[in-house]
């Protein structure tokens, strides 16, 4: 179903860093997703854009989840680590 009227434009996963086709970029959003909910229930702020673009920060978020006693962030930023790429 199509709205009259409205344009979708394709994603443009290779300026995201992210997996260029079907279920590698889905699973990476919704790692992405899941880690910036978690985060943000212990009070930390995630740009999503800059976790995408910039590794230096997504580096530091990474190591600042692996940091905290929540057993199932530490297991989100490893999973979303390994994803990106950005190693141990």
């Amino acid at each position: 179903m199509r709205a009259e009227g409205v344009t979708v434009a394709p994603v443009n996963t290779a300026a995201m860093n992210l997996p260029s086709s079907g279920r590698p970029a889905r699973d990476c959003l919704v790692a992405i997703i899941e880690l910036k909910w978690l985060l943000t229930g212990h009070g930390i702020h995630v740009h999503v854009e800059q976790l995408q673009n910039d590794p230096e920060y997504a580096r530091r978020l990474l190591d600042r989840a692996a940091a905290t006693p929540n057993a199932a962030l530490r297991e989100a930023a490893a999973r979303l680590r390994d994803r990106l790429g950005l190693g141990g």
